[in-house]
């Protein structure tokens, strides 16, 4: 690569953060507000979602049925469930919220759906970091096996995330009750993304068929990393890889092929 080239793919490459971080800003201001908690809410309100669901799971006394720490099971795995489901729920929007700004040659639709995903990844992740912290520190979970391991397998996730935001979103501008349906569609995934049980103790037939959902992968690796040997896990990192970049490629597709026919308003 020459040094105009060079020069030329970093200036691409500041125009194009400079876009992402302007659009970020209008989402979280149009989305939050510049007064009260303001942008906190971003990952307050998944901080608050999942302290309600551990709090009822706790005072249920959940952890009397299994020698699992029960709280340290839902930590691992609802929070990455949802992580994928609003991602996938806020991207529908994303074009239409932002149809006006189609007029600056620098934003495209991909920058926009990016950036309703990236805004909820950072918010679920965000919201994870502090709640397992605090339940660490407060010695209601034990202190995470592998660390690494888990920062891996949220990344495929979120990289999951957005390739299956980028789908939806396509299908929801060409079919528009879909993107209604969504919704409830994706809540009917939740159960069956893996995070209220381990493949291990389904039936063998049905852990076959499990193993096909990407999920029940990066719901698996997340809790392999936390519990360690002290589970029995069986997540595929090569699966969910090539998982994440077949939702990516037909994602890219759609969203560019759609995009020809968005018109600025």
């Amino acid at each position: 690569m020459q040094y105009g080239d060079q020069t030329s793919f970093k200036q691409s490459l500041a125009i194009q953060g400079r876009v992402i971080n302007a659009l970020l800003m209008r989402e979280i201001i149009t989305r939050y507000g510049r007064k009260n908690l303001g942008f906190l809410w971003l990952f307050v309100e998944p901080l608050l979602l999942t302290f309600f669901i551990v709090m009822m799971w706790k005072f249920l006394r959940a952890d009397k049925v299994s020698t699992l720490n029960i709280i340290a099971f839902l930590m691992t795995g609802y929070p990455m469930a949802m992580m994928w489901r609003n991602a996938s729920n806020r991207a529908i929007g994303s074009i239409s919220a932002n149809l006006s700004l189609l007029y600056h040659r620098n934003v495209r639709v991909l920058d926009t759906i990016f950036t309703r995903v990236l805004l909820e990844v950072a918010g679920a992740s965000i919201a994870q970091i502090l709640f397992m912290a605090v339940l660490v520190a407060i010695d209601w979970i034990p202190f995470p096996q592998d660390v690494l391991y888990m920062l891996i397998a949220w990344f495929l996730m979120a990289v999951f995330a957005f390739g299956l935001g980028l789908i939806i979103c396509a299908i929801a501008q060409q079919i528009d009750f879909f993107g209604k349906i969504w919704g409830t569609l994706s809540f009917v995934l939740l159960p069956l993304s893996g995070a209220f049980f381990f493949v291990y103790n389904l039936p063998t037939q049905v852990q076959n068929m499990a193993l096909w959902l990407p999920m029940i992968h990066g719901t698996e690796m997340f809790r392999h990393g936390y519990f360690g040997e002290t589970v029995i896990t069986y997540e595929s990192i090569g699966f969910l890889i090539v998982s994440d970049l077949i939702l990516l490629l037909i994602g890219l597709a759609m969203v560019r092929n759609f995009s020809k026919g968005v018109e600025p308003q």
